[in-house]
Order: C-alpha cells, then sequence, then structure tokens
C-alpha cells in the first residue's frame, strides 16, 4: 500500500530531494479561474451572492448569513458533556501556551535623547475560517480563536459552511459543534458561509439588505484558518485586499524512525493523517529496513478496519506518501528537512537529542508517547501549521500572526543634530536631495555640526 523509495546510498543534493520526496499536488492557479468570479459576485452583491452560492455551492441555502446568538447557546447546551470537557480542556491548554507568547513593547535608547520604541499592536479585525466538508472541526475553531484573543484582536468573526445535514434550529447552518466551540470561545459574530465567498466576505464585507433581512458585514483586515483548494486560492487572489496566514496545502505527517520505533505506533500515526483527505500525505522515513517491513504489514493490517478507508487507502496509496530508506539518521534529517514537514515525529533513541537538530517543521512530536493527534486537539500547541514545504519559511498560527510590529522614531533636537551630517551623506549618496533638506531645513538650511548628543548607545 505502501510504496518504497530507497535512497540509500545515493548522494542527493537538497533540490534533488525536493524533487524526489512524496508530496500532495495542488494547483491553487487553476483554481483561480474558478474562484476569481465567485469573488467579484461577493464584492458586488453581498449577502444575496452569499446565500445563493451557499445554495449552489454547498448544497443549501442559509436561513441567514449570520447564526443568531441563541442558537450557539443552544449548540452549547446540547453538546455531549465528553466533548463539551475535551474541548475546554483543549481551550484551556492553549490559552496556557499562547498567553506565554504575548509580545512586549521594547524601547531602545540610540543615543541621549534619541529612542527607538517596538510597539506590538494588535490587527483589529479578524476572520477566521473554519472547514466543513470531509470532516467537522471544532479544534479549528480553538486554534484560530485563542491565539487572536490573547493578541487583543478587538472584533473577530467566524465562518463554516452551511451543513445540508442540519436539523431544526441548525439547518442550513455550520455543524452545531463548530457553533458550540464557538460559543464556549465567547465569540457571537458567525456566519453560515464557506469556501472562497467567505474569504471574499471577510475581504469586502457585505451591506446590510432589508429584502433579505441580512445585517452588514463589515470587511476585516487578516483571514487565518485552512480550507481547501477554493480557500487556498480565494487567498492567493484577494492577498493585498486582505493580509492572509497562509495559502493552505493538503495535511501531511513524516515520520522519522530509527529500529526502536514500534511499528504499530507508526502505522497508526500515518494512517491517522491519512484520514483528513484523500491528498493527505503520509511519509516514514527510516534507516531501518525491517522497520519498514513492519510498518508496511501494520498498515495493510489496519486500514480496512479503519471508518474512512477508502479515503485513507487512496491518500496512502498516492504520490504523496509512501516510505524513505536512507543509510542512517543523519541522512534522515537532511530528508525531512528538505521535506519540511507540516507535523514531524521523531520515534527514535535519543528522540529530544534529534528533534533539537530538526530545521525545518511546522510542529515536531517528540518520541512514542507524543502524537500527532494530540497536538491536533490537547497539547497546547496550535495546530494550523504551513504545509506542501513552507514550514522551510513561515511558521504556524501564533499571538504573532494576529500582531504588527510598529517603530516609534522620538528623537530631540540635539539628538537629531548629533547625526545629521550622516543622513545627509547617506541622501546625497543616493541622489535624493530632497532628503538632505528635510534634515538641513531644521537648522537653518545648514548642515550642522555634531551637537552634544555623543556616540550611539
Amino acid at each position: 500500500m505502501l510504496s518504497i523509495e530507497d535512497l540509500r546510498g545515493r548522494e542527493l543534493s537538497a533540490r534533488a530531494l525536493r524533487e524526489t520526496l512524496p508530496r500532495a499536488e495542488l494547483d491553487v492557479e487553476a483554481a483561480l479561474d474558478v474562484v476569481r468570479p465567485i469573488c467579484e459576485d461577493v464584492r458586488h452583491r453581498g449577502a444575496a451572492a452569499l446565500l445563493e452560492l451557499g445554495e449552489r455551492l454547498d448544497g443549501v441555502r442559509p436561513p441567514s448569513l449570520r447564526v443568531p446568538v441563541e442558537v450557539l447557546a443552544l449548540a452549547a447546551e446540547q453538546l455531549d458533556p465528553d466533548v463539551r470537557r475535551a474541548l475546554e480542556v483543549a481551550i484551556e491548554r492553549a490559552r496556557l501556551v499562547h498567553r506565554a507568547q504575548r509580545r512586549q513593547d521594547v524601547t531602545v535608547q540610540v543615543v541621549p535623547g534619541g529612542t527607538v520604541t517596538e510597539r506590538w499592536v494588535p490587527v483589529e479585525r479578524v476572520g477566521l475560517y473554519v472547514p466543513g466538508g470531509l470532516a467537522v472541526y471544532p479544534s479549528s475553531v480553538v486554534m484560530n480563536v485563542v491565539p487572536a484573543q490573547e493578541a487583543g484582536v478587538g472584533s473577530l468573526a467566524v465562518a463554516s459552511p452551511p451543513q445540508r445535514e442540519g436539523i431544526g434550529r441548525f439547518a442550513g447552518l455550520p455543524h452545531p459543534t463548530i457553533l458550540a466551540a464557538c460559543h464556549l470561545l465567547g465569540v457571537q459574530e458567525v456566519y453560515a458561509v464557506g469556501g472562497a465567498q467567505a474569504v471574499a466576505m471577510f475581504a469586502y464585507g457585505a451591506a446590510a439588505d432589508e429584502a433579505l433581512d441580512t445585517e452588514a458585514v463589515e470587511p476585516a483586515a487578516l483571514v487565518t484558518g485552512p480550507g481547501n483548494v477554493y480557500v487556498a486560492s480565494a487567498k492567493r487572489l484577494l492577498q493585498g485586499v486582505i493580509g492572509i496566514d497562509a495559502e493552505a496545502g493538503p495535511t501531511e505527517i513524516a515520520v522519522l524512525a530509527d529500529d526502536s520505533a514500534d511499528p504499530e505506533h507508526v502505522a497508526a500515526d500515518l494512517i491517522s493523517q491519512a484520514e483528513h483527505d484523500p491528498l493527505a500525505g503520509s511519509v516514514l522515513v527510516t534507516d531501518s529496513a525491517e522497520l519498514a517491513r513492519q510498518v508496511v504489514a501494520a498498515v495493510e493490517r489496519r486500514v480496512p478496519d479503519t471508518k474512512h478507508a477508502e479515503r485513507v487507502r487512496t491518500a496512502l496509496t498516492g504520490s504523496q506518501s509512501g516510505i524513505v530508506l536512507v543509510d542512517d539518521l543523519d541522512t534522515g534529517l537532511r530528508v525531512v528537512d528538505a521535506y519540511a514537514a507540516e507535523h514531524l515525529e521523531i520515534q527514535t533513541r535519543d528522540a529530544a537529542a534529534v528533534a533539537a537538530r530538526v530545521r525545518n517543521a511546522g510542529a515536531v512530536f517528540v518520541g512514542s508517547y507524543a502524537p500527532v493527534s494530540l497536538g491536533d486537539y490537547a497539547a497546547g500547541s496550535n495546530h494550523v501549521l504551513p504545509t506542501g514545504g513552507s514550514a522551510a519559511y513561515a511558521s504556524g498560527l501564533s499571538v504573532q500572526s494576529f500582531l504588527r510590529g510598529i517603530h516609534v522614531v522620538d528623537y530631540s533636537q540635539d539628538a537629531l543634530r548629533e547625526v545629521a551630517h550622516h543622513v545627509v551623506a547617506l541622501a546625497q549618496s543616493e541622489d535624493l536631495p530632497g532628503h538632505s533638506q528635510a534634515i538641513t531645513a531644521r537648522f537653518g538650511d545648514e548642515v550642522p555640526e555634531p551637537g552634544p548628543a555623543g556616540e550611539p548607545a
């Protein structure tokens, strides 16, 4: 079921590794042709377009764009007690981790009378997208909302696709477990809007429409959260109109393991990621041919008994999944760094030391008792992570994602005088005389001699 790529005895450059390793293909560019008219429709027709697109693309016309607050409360009231407590634990742990990520303003005295302060200011309004296609993800509500709240974002709105299967008060609205999670987090602005049209709604907003009995939707400054190829494509199209976190691709796991790993644990973890999506990537990198054989046998035995066996089988037999054999763990580290997995498990001897050497990964899970599933729900870490190799340069969602650093420059007359001749010299070297004059105008159109401000601290 899992293909095997044998790299033993081969010298591969980073470029060759990227071309050799399994990876899901996501044609975001091709989806633009589908997404562009959807976004334009939302831009020009607002609520009417959003309701019609829900009916056409999600198979149900929402009874209202905005979910009534009393329905959010009802969803929490009717939530299974075990699920409610699990969500509460996930929220508590996520808050604990993300609260520690808060940034402090820092003031540096460059010279006497001259300071530069970096202020950390939260984005004013954020749109948070929660997918609802093949699976329901109340955990994604937690992972998006908690860091935004801990960053101090004042206005949060959640969008999630309307469900055809909803009954009673939940008919045509997002899944009630998602609504319950919003209520538990104190989020009251929730919309029954999915896909590319949700990104467009956050980018452009929507005017109130009395005929449709819809309230105004204010545009947001930033949209975050994973989604399918159409959500990713809409983010690419509208970036600049609205800020984005990332163009999320199919989810992926890489496991770096040696012969000390339990093949049943590895097989279970590869399967767990594969059940997300037929395009999900599950990759084992190991220096043990025997472990590889045992993992293949365990996977083939376990898959038929899984609930989503067809989906899992499609993912594991796809070109994005497989086993990579390497000569040793050092080579294995080179391979997983080249792969830059969204989730990377280290199941080796002295796993903590091996994990400390990893350079490229969205999140690293150390040892046999830190599976990715733990991070998906209740480790306290964030599960909105970079995919498709972007972990080589990007980070997962965090408090920092919702903050902007603003430099505040405060110089006295003496501090400016001390450095004026340097500013003028650099301005003249760049042939920008106006820049020079903006300095000399403050000193009688002369280049002042250095004042008493002193040398930089």
